[in-house]
């Protein structure tokens, strides 16, 4: 029976926070927007969301247009 590669890819977020010194919240999210080189980011971790995308790779690892599942 052959056998086939396959790419189950699931959409995540990975999130981070950080401590942000400013005079109100709008400012301390304008400067964490405006990637302000002070601040020093903590990765808090993935968080994975249901949209998936399940496909053959080739053996190179491109997908094999043809069928998938999912959005892609």
């Amino acid at each position: 029976m052959p056998k086939f590669t396959i790419l189950s890819r699931v959409d995540a977020y990975v999130d981070y926070t950080c401590e942000v010194e400013a005079d109100d919240l709008e400012a301390a999210v304008d400067l964490a927007w405006d990637g302000d080189p002070s601040i020093r980011w903590t990765e808090q971790g993935v968080v994975e969301f249901d949209a998936r995308h399940v496909v053959a790779l080739d053996a190179n690892g491109d997908e094999i247009e043809g069928y998938a599942r999912g959005k892609g």
